[in-house]
């Protein structure tokens, strides 16, 4: 296709997205460290059934229709030259390349745990991730989950749920999790996570060692700088929150002073409209929420409007979290209004409806189905 370029720099769920909506009309080149859409989404679901996880959350690039005019690059990005408008990516191969743009987005999410980090993967290296760390979880009697997220309260949920006999701790810093959410999410959250078996333990913050980065399942011996006793597992899931921008590839007067990107109620960057930024990287509000609100969409339709010269939108944040924490279960998907209010879709139609035409058809377009030939986790 010819006409403006526009490179989306990180294609996980948002850059996905994006890309999704611009590559009928404008020549779009899509760079990823990873083999397809690994998303970050569902962290309990992918811990104790990663299969299932798979199937809906880890996506090759080639399996969208509406990518099909896109070009992907699987490699890492290094650098960005706003004046010569060209971003450097190191390749799998270990060869460096320079995309040029006419527009820029940067999509590049963050580093947060173990199940969301920037590294260049493949196929194989994913699955792996996948099955390990299910592994290590199934062979152990006692699991501790620190954090007060979703991500914490979603794999300590999951984890009682799929392995009822296991001992399972959810430790927090504060009275409650989910600070982010309404409260009366918590309400909610904290009668399935009772009547799961697991054990609440509130005003737990976690001591964490020198350089300690939460990108691992750990073992051993949990203290706290609260003044509890030590928590021993077998097994240490940590969803701390402890996020880190995937920035290090852009020049630093980009950035807050936190390290994510700079943008106005547009999405541009300040001092350069021809560059935007979308997702957990852009500093739009304290949630980052144009990374859960369908901001993708608005985003394209900026794009198009710069280059036509046209009035563009402004990104308007929701005060609080939304959606899904604990992800699909036997009885269905419960998914949170701002407002704190659950609605559920009914299990029947999680598989039968909402991932196959809300989901596939509607949100991306159209989905290929995957090869029917299928190991533990992955594709063959």
């Amino acid at each position: 296709m010819t006409g403006p370029r526009v490179v989306v720099a990180g294609l996980g769920d948002t850059g996905t997205l994006t890309a999704i909506h611009l590559a009928r009309h404008l020549d779009v080149v899509g760079i990823s460290a990873k083999p397809g859409l690994v998303s970050g989404q569902e962290l309990g679901m992918r811990l104790t059934r990663p299969e299932e996880w798979a199937e809906e959350y880890w996506t090759a690039f080639d399996r969208y229709r509406r990518l099909d005019p896109a070009r992907t690059v699987h490699g890492t990005l290094t650098g960005l030259d706003p004046d010569r408008r060209e971003v450097e990516v190191e390749r799998a191969d270990g060869s460096t390349t320079r995309e040029p743009y006419d527009v820029l987005v940067i999509s590049t999410g963050v580093a947060n745990g173990f199940w969301r980090r920037p590294h260049l993967q493949g196929d194989e290296d994913v699955a792996t991730d996948l099955e390990d760390a299910h592994r290590r979880l199934e062979k152990a009697d006692s699991v501790v989950v620190v954090g007060g997220g979703a991500a914490a309260a979603s794999s300590a949920l999951n984890i009682a749920l799929r392995w009822p006999e296991k001992t399972v701790d959810l430790c927090y810093p504060g009275d409650r999790p989910l600070p982010r959410h309404h409260p009366r999410v918590w309400g909610h959250v904290r009668r399935r996570l009772v009547a799961a078996g697991v054990h609440l333990r509130a005003g737990h913050r976690a001591e964490l060692p020198a350089g300690f980065g939460a990108d691992e399942i750990t073992t051993g011996t949990v203290t706290w700088t609260t003044g509890q006793e030590p928590i021993a597992a077998d097994a240490v899931v940590w969803a701390i929150g402890k996020v880190r921008p995937n920035t290090g590839w852009l020049p630093a007067d980009l950035l807050d002073e936190h390290g994510f990107v700079r943008v106005l109620p547009t999405l541009q960057l300040p001092g350069h409209p021809e560059v935007f930024a979308i997702g957990d990287v852009a500093a739009t509000d304290p949630l980052r929420s144009s990374a859960r609100n369908r901001a993708d969409r608005m985003l394209a339709h900026n794009i198009r409007a710069y280059l036509a010269g046209r009035t563009l939108r402004s990104f308007d944040p929701p005060r609080r979290r939304w959606g899904s924490v604990v992800g699909p279960q036997r009885d269905g998907l419960q998914v949170f209004a701002p407002s704190g209010h659950p609605f559920r879709f009914p299990a029947w139609s999680v598989r039968r409806v909402l991932f196959p035409w809300i989901v596939r058809r509607g949100i991306y377009g159209g989905v290929r189905p995957a090869p029917a030939a299928r190991v533990r986790g992955r594709d063959a």
